[in-house]
């Protein structure tokens, strides 16, 4: 496993300078989020910077993911929308266009995988008419991702359609793709009560392309710096290393880019000594 950052906790910094500044702390891989100042797919400059980026990648010897959670980079009035599982007419094919730019991002920059969670479903809309919305967008997308050799990784989101190992198992009864992996992030785990959160990643290690890692309390969503949450984080990194994940464990800040170099070298200091002790173990 490599540990890695996501650029969403950096906001404030230009995406040259948070993958040198992560390659500086002694980060191996970038969970880069697509954003207004970071890969824009809908700016002049986006091939440039494309190919700007992917061979500072190569410079730094930083591995990457691509990462769709930006709050209004689609819509500057809703955050997160449109979704897989809104309505045609509110803007589901925006999504999908949007998740095929970032497919191609991936596949330009050689990316373990583009990360992507369902959305909430809309007040007054059935359970099962959003699953099928959901599956549906999710075959063109997926179609799309094997003609470019891409993996998708889902994100179990609480507050979201699809929000919980539980309701994952049931995505994957309606579409279950070879393509269609998992993105894991360890807090919302633990904030759902899905422990212990080591059994779940032997259980999905067949599936696992993405993680993501930062302190939670349980049954609050808020993404904690280390320490101050109730995570034992040991274990959970056992269980990694015990199922020879090889991928990105990404931290997971998003409201701490006011302090970001501060953050990523405090978290830095806390999970590598630990990753280090759990591959050893093995």
């Amino acid at each position: 496993m490599r540990l890695g950052y996501n650029t969403n906790g950096l906001a404030h910094h230009s995406l040259p300078e948070a993958l040198r500044l992560l390659a500086s702390l002694g980060y191996r891989s970038v969970a880069i989020t697509i954003d207004h100042a970071a890969l824009n797919p809908y700016t002049s400059r986006y091939n440039i910077e494309l190919q700007e980026i992917g061979a500072l990648l190569s410079q730094l010897n930083l591995r990457s993911v691509i990462e769709t959670g930006a709050r209004y980079l689609l819509d500057p009035r809703r955050k997160h929308q449109p979704t897989l599982v809104t309505s045609k007419s509110d803007g589901r094919p925006q999504r999908v266009e949007f998740l095929r730019h970032a497919v191609d991002m991936a596949a330009a920059l050689g990316s373990d995988c583009v990360s992507l969670w369902s959305g909430t479903l809309p007040d007054g809309d059935a359970r099962g008419d959003g699953l099928c919305r959901l599956a549906d967008s999710l075959h063109t997308v997926l179609e799309y991702a094997e003609r470019r050799n891409v993996w998708l990784g889902f994100e179990p989101e609480p507050g979201m359609l699809i929000d919980s190992m539980q309701s994952w198992q049931e995505l994957l009864e309606r579409i279950d793709s070879p393509r269609l992996g998992l993105t894991l992030d360890i807090g919302h785990l633990h904030c759902l009560g899905e422990v212990p959160i080591s059994e779940v990643i032997r259980c999905w290690a067949g599936r696992l392309l993405n993680v993501h890692i930062e302190d939670m309390r349980q049954g609050v969503h808020e993404h904690l710096m280390f320490g101050e949450g109730e995570i034992d984080f040991p274990p959970v990194l056992a269980a990694l290393a015990e199922v020879e994940y090889s991928g990105g464990v990404h931290v997971e800040l998003s409201r701490h880019s006011h302090a970001g170099p501060a953050a990523a070298r405090q978290a830095m200091t806390f999970l590598q000594p630990q990753i280090d002790a759990a591959l050893a173990a093995q």
